[in-house]
C-alpha cells in the first residue's frame, strides 16, 4: 500500500518555508482546534493532500504515529514517524474505508508567524527500496520506527482514536468503521 513519491530537497524546503508571508489554506477533513500552531497539524494537512491522490472518499482522515521530534532549529523542524492516510464514505452509521496508504518518513516542519508548514518529505521508498530507504531516513531511530511500524494491533489503535477524534470533531453519527472485506469495528 506504500505509494512512492518524490523527495524533497531540505534545501528548498528551507527557502520556501522562509519565503512563505500568506496562511496555508485549512484542509478538508482537519478537525480545527482553537491553538493552530502545533506541528501535529499541519502534518495532519499535509497528509490530507496526500489523501487526494487516492480514491476520493467522503472524509479524509490521517494517522501518525510519530517516531522522534527534533525541535532545535524553529525553520526546519524535524519528525521522524509512521504515516498514515485514510478515505472513508459514511454509510449509515459505518465510515467505510475506500482507500488509504502508508507513509513513513522525515517530515520538515518550519514555524511561521502563521503557524507551522510541512516544508518538505523525506519518504521511505517502496519495493526493494524500502529497508535501506528507512535505515538511511531514519538512521539511529530506526529500531524504534521498525517497532512501531510492525505493531499492527497498535497501529490499529492509533487509527481508531484518531478516527473517533475525527467523528467527534465533526459531529458525525458514526459509531464503526470498516475496511473492505472485513467486519466493522466499534470507535473507540
Amino acid at each position: 500500500m506504500i505509494k512512492v513519491v518524490l523527495l524533497f530537497m531540505v534545501l528548498v524546503a528551507l527557502a520556501a518555508c522562509q519565503s512563505k508571508q500568506a496562511a496555508s489554506p485549512v484542509s478538508e477533513g482537519i478537525a480545527e482546534s482553537d491553538e493552530q500552531t502545533s506541528y501535529t497539524t499541519a502534518i495532519d494537512r499535509y497528509l490530507v493532500g496526500i489523501g487526494k491522490e487516492y480514491t476520493a472518499g467522503e472524509h479524509c482522515v490521517p494517522a501518525r504515529s510519530i517516531v522522534a521530534v527534533d525541535e532545535q532549529d524553529k525553520s526546519d523542524i524535524k519528525v521522524w514517524g509512521d504515516f498514515w492516510v485514510f478515505n472513508y464514505n459514511l454509510v449509515g452509521d459505518t465510515l467505510k474505508c475506500v482507500s488509504g496508504g502508508s507513509h513513513p518518513g522525515l517530515m520538515h516542519i518550519c514555524q511561521t508567524a502563521n503557524g507551522y508548514e510541512v516544508t518538505g518529505f523525506d519518504r521511505v521508498e517502496d519495493g526493494a527500496s524500502y529497508l535501506p530507504s528507512a535505515q538511511r531516513i531514519f538512521g539511529e531511530k530506526y529500531e524504534a520506527f521498525h517497532a512501531i511500524n510492525s505493531n499492527a494491533e497498535e497501529r490499529e489503535v492509533v487509527r481508531a482514536k484518531m478516527l473517533s477524534d475525527y467523528v467527534k470533531a465533526h459531529q458525525l453519527k458514526a459509531t464503526l468503521y470498516q475496511d473492505y472485506g472485513w467486519p466493522a469495528q466499534k470507535l473507540p
